[in-house]
């Protein structure tokens, strides 16, 4: 499990704009979404996105959403510690596979921020 990354889908609200996100975290660990990811994307309400929206503006299955490829103007959001793992296994799109990576590369797609994302 420590050498695996989990990719969640969040959705926040303010003043009528919706923000889809990618926060990534090891499977061993939690994100704070409510306080670290809220404030990091300067929305008043944030939640995990429902599973129908999730997979309808991923175009991935459920439990096997990956950052790579999301839509373009979506924030990817890495904890510190998924960059820090060396290589990890990631959602690949599909629930059948899994792809592995070295970490260090999730931190190079070009929305993705690293951030202390634990929850602490």
């Amino acid at each position: 499990m420590a050498a695996s990354a989990n990719c969640v889908i969040v959705l926040g609200k303010r003043a009528g704009e919706e923000t889809h996100a990618a926060v990534l975290v090891l499977a061993t660990g939690r994100a704070d979404v409510n306080g670290v990811v809220r404030k990091h994307l300067g929305v008043r309400k944030i939640s995990f996105a429902a599973q129908d929206d999730a997979v309808g503006s991923t175009g991935m299955e459920y439990g096997g959403i990956t950052p790579i490829g999301l839509p373009a103007d979506w924030p990817v959001l890495v904890d510190e510690a998924v960059v820090a793992a060396g290589p990890v296994v990631i959602g690949s799109g599909i629930r059948g596979s899994k792809i592995l990576i070295d970490a260090a590369a999730l931190a190079k797609l070009p929305a993705a921020t690293v951030l202390d994302l634990a929850q602490h």
